[in-house]
């Protein structure tokens, strides 16, 4: 059982957890906003003082790396939840090449805003090769579904499952920036159609599967750790 002595500490670290959560969120808007954002421009955003964020983030390289890394434990949270649900049918049924592509984007769809800011930003603040070691688990994980995909002649296999893969990956971020420039709006279904026409799927079986997957029981949005 804790002590009282131990509850000021407590509280601080919560408070340290939320100071630093908040942070991060307002640097994903305003990068998202203006890569350009000093780091002036983020505190005032999140609320705090300047010092307050070299507390927390030794300058704009930590913090941008601090973004990958959020990123990243949303991705492996949003990847866990759904294998969770999936062992929870204990029908011992694995997904079909087509309905475990649709399922990846419709579970990363929601962290797709931060994925897109590190895109633009990984190159100048975090060096070329760093997100990719960050995101490699996320892109393998897609380029084996395509290629279980392309062996069962579900996906076309004009192109290798790691390039296919890539290209699948830009024409989501493409979609994502209409969303985020207010061009387009879409709840992920969209998306995770239009990767499945992508990747070689027809339109029909496309449409059915995403609205299978889709409703009546959606999967949980993916969450942001801090």
């Amino acid at each position: 059982m804790s002590s009282p002595t131990d509850r000021p500490p407590a509280r601080q670290r919560r408070r340290t957890r939320a100071t630093r959560a908040r942070i991060l969120d307002a640097a994903l808007r305003e990068l998202g906003r203006n890569p350009d954002s000093s780091l002036g421009d983020i505190a005032e955003a999140a609320g705090v003082a300047r010092r307050t964020l070299y507390t927390h983030f030794a300058g704009r390289a930590a913090l941008v790396r601090g973004l990958a890394e959020d990123a990243v434990r949303a991705i492996g949270h949003a990847m866990a939840d759904v294998s969770a649900l999936d062992a929870g049918r204990g029908d011992g049924v694995e997904d079909d090449p087509a309905s475990a592509l649709a399922r990846f984007v419709l579970t990363l769809w929601p962290i797709g805003d931060a994925y897109r800011t590190l895109i633009g930003l990984a190159p100048q603040d975090l060096g070329p090769d760093h997100l990719s070691e960050l995101l490699a688990p996320a892109r393998e994980t897609v380029a084996g579904i395509l290629a279980e995909g392309q062996r069962q002649g579900v996906f076309h296999a004009v192109v290798p499952p790691g390039p296919l893969s890539a290209a699948v990956e830009a024409h989501l971020l493409a979609l994502l920036g209409t969303v985020n420039a207010g061009i387009w709006a879409d709840d992920g279904s969209g998306a995770a159609t239009s990767a499945l026409i992508a990747a070689g799927v027809d339109s029909s079986t496309a449409t059915a599967t995403v609205r299978r997957l889709h409703a009546p029981n959606p999967y949980p949005a993916a969450r942001r750790h801090h």
